[in-house]
């Protein structure tokens, strides 16, 4: 089993999906654990329930709002406070719309690519910004970014072009940091999930035909557990995969395969 034993892990979106599983694995595996929520209604329910069985010394919880630039920084700032350091850095929080296609009126694709980009890429860099800063300071540190297929093969719904444009800039994003900053030891980690169950996947499923017309397409005729992906982040939180870094981990039970 992973041990994650006095390591402070900061992760990001912890209320649904995978973030809400990968919270309550790495709790289990021993880490100081700050969840981030958005703030909306139920959002911090979410991340205290994943949690739950976490003694309240070792668990944290921190807001922010991805559309806001102030409240990013805010939320690290409030993170780092907690321990007076990170050690690592779990991106997990995006937004996922289906809109900013190439039919879209003006005004609808300026506001979805505005959107998309500003929670999907600006405040997530940001985020890599402070955790490079800080992390040179103490010696090293991990950042884990979870990405999507999408960033790779595109999307086969011309209507998430945003999304998929998204996906690939913070994947680029995350790729230059494992380069530029591996011989400070700061190790860089991207995940690439296929059609993992969450709320978010339902939600495009409906837009492919339905849940069944989606898990046809599937080499393995399933989506991926969300506690799977939460098991392989758990993984790379350890930093003993150095040689890793910079790595882009398919997770989507070889459908997409490269």
């Amino acid at each position: 089993m992973v041990n994650l034993d006095g390591r402070v892990v900061l992760l990001t979106g912890a209320s649904q999906g995978i973030g809400r599983a990968t919270a309550a694995l790495l709790g289990s595996a021993g880490a100081d654990l700050i969840a981030h929520y958005r703030g909306e209604p139920g959002d911090r329910d979410g991340a205290e329930a994943a949690l739950a069985d976490v003694d309240f010394a070792h668990k944290h919880f921190v807001r922010g709002d991805y559309e806001d630039d102030a409240a990013v920084e805010q939320l690290w700032q409030d993170a780092v406070g907690w321990r007076n350091h990170i050690d690592v850095l779990v991106l997990n929080a995006a937004m996922m719309d289906p809109s900013g296609g190439i039919d879209d009126d003006e005004e609808s694709w300026n506001a979805a690519w505005q959107r998309h980009l500003q929670v999907n890429v600006q405040a997530p860099a940001r985020l890599m910004r402070a955790a490079v800063r800080h992390f040179r300071e103490r010696g090293g540190g991990v950042i884990i970014l979870l990405s999507s297929w999408v960033a790779q093969r595109g999307v086969t719904n011309p209507q998430m072009i945003a999304y998929a444009a998204s996906k690939g800039a913070i994947k680029a994003v995350a790729q230059s940091i494992a380069r530029g900053y591996a011989k400070d030891n700061i190790f860089t980690y991207i995940i690439a999930p296929g059609i993992v169950r969450t709320k978010m996947s339902v939600d495009f499923a409906r837009l492919q035909g339905g849940e069944d017309s989606v898990t046809q397409t599937l080499a393995m005729g399933e989506w991926v557990p969300p506690e799977e992906v939460g098991e392989l982040i758990a993984f790379l939180a350890t930093g003993n995969v150095r040689h890793l870094t910079g790595a882009t981990l398919d997770v989507n039970g070889a459908t997409y395969v490269r």
